[in-house]
């Protein structure tokens, strides 16, 4: 039976990842909203409704050992060129397993979808729900084939207080399914806390957005 692109991340959620053979499996795109690469340990997804020839062609034609091609910057340029994307960085996609019990801290949920975090994550999310403590927010919705990612934002004042660990923390407690993020492997202080909340690296990730998308301030991807 042919795998879909949410078939191959759930079962990554569970520990079961795509063979190390080498190779790259090309799947349709769940929705318009994402087109992109995950890569996983010697083994590469790419995730588009593009010709899969036209991907293959492109990966050849990097030129690179074909373990790195899926996220080179050469084919990531043809990549955006091909389907007039966006695309922002590589970032370490990471999961969690829901966890029992109430959050580490006080939450309460926020309603104001004026929010700058629920803005920005309602313009890449569905179903955005997010809740607050003193000092941060944390944000649930569903992103890339409907998985349930989280993306967190931490005052300056209220930072290196492990708040950061906390709030991440919350989201196992919050959900009943596996949660992504999308770290930035360069933010070491975020990374470090998804790490101590009990999230596990999977993969690398570089999504092409219908838009332009960047950053956010905490280093997770929304």
């Amino acid at each position: 039976m042919t795998k879909t692109l949410r078939d191959i991340l759930d079962a990554a959620a569970r520990g079961v990842f795509p063979p190390d053979d080498g190779g790259t499996t090309v799947v349709p795109q769940h929705a318009h909203r994402h087109a992109g690469v995950i890569a996983f340990t010697a083994h590469a997804v790419v995730f588009t409704d593009e010709d899969e020839g036209w991907v293959r062609g492109a990966l050849d034609a990097v030129g690179c050992d074909p373990l790195a091609a899926a996220v080179h910057p050469r084919f990531l340029a043809d990549f955006m060129a091909r389907t007039g994307r966006a695309h922002d960085t590589v970032d370490a996609l990471l999961v969690g397993a829901p966890l029992p019990g109430g959050p580490p801290l006080a939450l309460r949920e926020v309603t104001d979808l004026g929010h700058p975090r629920i803005g920005y994550a309602r313009e890449r999310r569905d179903g955005v729900r997010a809740w607050a403590a003193d000092g941060g927010v944390v944000v649930l919705g569903r992103g890339v084939a409907g998985r349930l990612e989280v993306s967190v934002e931490v005052d300056a004042t209220a930072r290196h207080r492990g708040l950061g660990r906390d709030l991440v923390a919350a989201a196992l407690r919050l959900a009943d399914e596996p949660v992504w993020a999308q770290v930035s492997p360069g933010n070491a202080r975020s990374l470090r806390a998804f790490l101590a909340a009990g999230y596990r690296p999977v993969a690398a990730e570089a999504l092409l957005s219908a838009t332009a998308c960047s950053a956010d301030c905490s280093g997770t991807r929304s």
